[in-house]
């Protein structure tokens, strides 16, 4: 058995946000001083993870989000990042750089309802979970991978320090060192990756998490909450146990999702 973390967080406040204005993949808008503001105090929550792996979206609010998060990082600052297009925002075809107005009344007129409708040129749901499934079996793959060379170069067994530095922060509670090796010992987890991403996608992910895997959650999170829209800067932890082959699929534990703990001492936008 496999153990990693997996730390998603949206990216901060841009001006499109508060207009609300559709940004999908062709509107590549900036962070705004507010979004600047809510990755650094992301980052100040985060400084203590220690974090193996970064992926972002490779669009502009998803970088500058995963620079001010790495940059208050007293461990991973000069960490690679890796930028993947898989883990971009839905594209919304002809209304992208319009008013969200305009797209609920595009559904209305058609006869159905946002987020179900797809506008010309957009993404379907199914089509943006795909993206998602493609990514997190990537990530899987890579974990197992990397895990397997490690064991057989290093002849042990994962670190307790990657679970050290989240249950700083998360509540792990009983989940942490729940699975235990063939000698008895807790088995650590294997890596700890932070991904950035956006908030029509991680909602799709989540679901995907739900829907197509078991997806345990605690009693303070309900299937609603996971599968919402994720605020600015909001943050999702989970614990992903899984073993080698394809026919078994990966175990989720939700450990806490669209925390904002971070954002009490900063200017906030949902």
């Amino acid at each position: 058995m496999t153990r990693f973390a997996l730390t998603v967080v949206r990216h901060g406040e841009t001006r499109f946000n508060k207009e609300k204005i559709i940004q999908g993949q062709g509107i590549d808008e900036p962070l705004s001083e507010t979004g600047f503001k809510q990755a650094a105090a992301a980052g100040i929550f985060l400084s203590n993870v220690r974090f193996t792996h970064a992926f972002s979206s490779d669009l502009m609010r998803t970088k500058q989000t995963m620079h001010g998060i790495l940059e208050k990082s007293k461990f991973c600052k000069d960490m690679t990042v890796k930028y993947d297009s898989r883990l971009r925002e839905r594209r919304y075809g002809i209304v992208e750089g319009q008013a969200l107005s305009k797209l609920l009344a595009m559904a209305k007129a058609a006869g159905e309802e946002c987020p179900a409708f797809t506008p010309p040129g957009g993404e379907t749901i199914d089509q943006v979970k795909m993206r998602g499934k493609d990514f997190f079996e990537f990530l899987c793959q890579l974990i197992l991978k990397e895990s397997a060379q490690k064991e057989q170069f290093s002849h042990g067994t994962p670190s307790n320090c990657l679970e050290t530095s989240l249950a700083e922060i998360f509540p792990l509670g009983k989940n942490r060192g729940s699975e235990l090796n063939s000698d008895g010992s807790a088995r650590g987890l294997a890596a700890s990756v932070l991904v950035v991403s956006h908030g029509a996608y991680m909602k799709s992910l989540f679901d995907y998490f739900l829907t197509d895997l078991t997806c345990y959650l605690p009693a303070t999170v309900s299937k609603s909450k996971l599968v919402s829209v994720t605020p600015n800067t909001g943050i999702s932890f989970f614990v992903i146990n899984f073993e080698e082959g394809r026919e078994v699929k990966p175990t989720i534990q939700c450990i806490c999702t669209s925390l904002q703990d971070h954002l009490s001492g900063a200017a906030e936008t949902r």
